[in-house]
């Protein structure tokens, strides 16, 4: 093992104490793992998580307190912060010498806040010693530790409406996700004060809110870092790569993963790397989670030189009859209506519709439709730089008389859509199509709500990113739906969900977007029906 240098932000009228840091050591290696290969094995510090307990517990002032009152731990996902963050609750809990210590656990929520918990909880489990002296109340997320009456806590995410916090202990996980700074301000602003050393301890990967109060933070600690600004109590530890480096280079992935070949195989990031060279929408995530830098929440999504890749014909006469799942975005009366149809690929489809299987390459088959107000169309090919009046003219694109969308024109198109192909689910956004959309299930149709959030728009959204790459996409080259495809930013939250965004009024996206959820409703059939034969049911005919 390396020796020990502490760090150099002491104050000439502090020192390191090794007794105290030994203490502090010692105690954490004495608990055990919990998880997977590494399940009750003795919990060994690797040489970057010595070294943060060491200077955190070890570096004194002349009265015997801590110097750092505050750890910052910015490091990339999987490196084993959680679990030392799980060991220092459990350190301050147990051993830290305070009575009635109150040790509070916050995230963004009370179910990421539950995770070091959880970890703290398992640890007690595995450790006789431990588990005689605490109460664990798992309804309550709270582990007692008996003979100091000293509690850890999981505090719900309206804790910051709540005050008279005695705080010796307070950590914060994944603190790039906090929605604001209400609770972080509560939980550090006076709530030690009774306190003679509190700690906070402030783990997290990047994020990309240059707003947040984790990148003020963050900022902070560079500052530090770098020398530009000074605060003796503040602990700052950042692993990151160099924004300006090559993220595609594995000699530079050492310097956001300390733990590579410890607890992170550097196969698993070659393989993550390779598929964010591959899929632009996953560039972003892999170099915040796996090179920790903080990058923007939007990137441009969709190679276009992938996309037209998929300029496959689609013969609509071929596709007579075929099941398909529509998807309808009506945007504002004033602005395009999208309704697209998706085709999910024959040999997806139940046996039965094989016998008239005539279209021959297994792709989903994509056939869009748009709609402009008329008197408009004019004035937004001035106004937005974009071709619609050609696009009218050659028919891929429809108007609708008025300056405003008409409505009941595109009911009466999709009716009569559905004279001419089987279509079983048409998924809508709930924002302002209520009255069309009980129009169409009074025409017979199955409508069913699609929310525009992360949760329902991720899944669909990085399938067809994997179609599109499969080239298992037919689009016809049809020019609006690639103006459209070519808009779209992603926007990324804290858990790598994506969905499609638009960074400009005039970048519609309404047709990628009305596309992805008739992917959705394809796929979910797709999966719930399975493949049978006709002769399954009835047996064979003997003529």
């Amino acid at each position: 093992m390396k020796k020990f240098k502490p760090t150099k932000f002491i104050l000439p009228t502090s020192r390191y104490d090794k007794a105290r840091a030994d203490h502090a050591v010692m105690f954490i290696e004495q608990l055990r793992h919990t998880k997977g290969k590494w399940a009750g094995e003795p919990f060994k510090l690797m040489p970057w998580q010595e070294d943060i307990i060491r200077n955190v517990f070890g570096v004194i002032k002349e009265n015997g307190y801590r110097q750092f009152n505050t750890a910052f731990i910015e490091i990339s996902k999987k490196n084993g912060k959680s679990e030392l963050a799980a060991a220092v609750a459990l350190y301050l809990l147990c051993a830290d010498g305070e009575q009635r210590a109150e040790i509070y656990g916050c995230a963004a929520d009370r179910q990421q806040a539950s995770i070091v918990f959880n970890v703290a909880e398992d640890i007690c489990k595995y450790c006789p010693a431990l588990e005689r002296r605490v109460k664990i109340l798992k309804s309550t997320k709270r582990i007692i530790y008996l003979p100091t009456n000293s509690f850890y806590q999981v505090l719900s995410a309206e804790a910051y409406t709540k005050h008279g916090f005695s705080s010796h202990g307070v950590l914060f996980d994944e603190l790039h996700a906090q929605p604001n700074r209400n609770l972080f301000d509560v939980m550090t602003k006076g709530s030690g004060y009774a306190r003679t050393q509190p700690l906070y301890f402030l783990i997290t990967t990047a994020g990309t809110d240059t707003q947040s109060i984790c990148y003020e933070i963050h900022q902070k600690a560079m500052d530090i870092l770098a020398n530009k600004k000074y605060d003796s109590t503040f602990y700052p530890v950042v692993y990151s790569t160099p924004t300006d480096a090559d993220w595609t280079k594995p000699k530079i992935w050492k310097k956001a993963n300390p733990s590579l070949g410890i607890t992170i195989d550097i196969e698993k990031i070659r393989d993550a790397c390779e598929s964010a060279k591959q899929n632009p929408a996953e560039e972003n995530s892999f170099r915040r989670l796996s090179l920790n830098q903080w990058v923007k929440q939007s990137v441009r999504w969709m190679p276009m030189q992938k996309w037209d890749a998929c300029d496959f014909a689609v013969n609509e006469k071929a596709l007579e009859g075929r099941i398909c799942y529509g998807g309808l975005d009506l945007s504002s009366t004033t602005d395009i209506t999208a309704f697209v149809l998706v085709f999910p690929p024959t040999a997806n489809l139940p046996q039965a519709n094989l016998m008239t299987r005539t279209y021959e390459d297994d792709k989903y088959s994509i056939l869009p439709y748009f709609w402009i107000p008329e008197e408009n169309i004019d004035l937004r090919v001035k106004k937005d730089h974009v071709p619609y009046d050609l696009w009218q003219k050659q028919g891929f694109l429809k108007t609708t008389e008025g300056n405003v969308v008409h409505y009941g024109f595109i009911e009466k198109f999709i009716e009569e859509l559905g004279k001419k192909y089987n279509i079983r689910e048409i998924a809508f956004d709930r924002w302002g199509a209520i009255q069309m959309t009980q129009n169409l299930e009074n025409l017979g149709f199955t409508v069913v709500p699609f929310g525009q959030g992360f949760k329902d728009m991720s899944p669909p959204t990085k399938e067809l990113m994997k179609l599109v790459l499969e080239e298992k996409i037919a689009h016809g080259g049809q020019p609006v739906l690639r103006w459209m495809m070519d808009n779209i930013f992603i926007r990324t939250d804290p858990a790598g969900n994506i969905k499609p965004d638009k960074e400009k009024s005039s970048e519609k996206i309404d047709g990628a977007v009305a596309m992805i959820m008739a992917l959705d409703r394809s796929i979910r059939h797709q999966n719930a029906e399975p493949i049978t034969s006709v002769y399954d049911e009835r047996g064979l005919l003997i003529i």
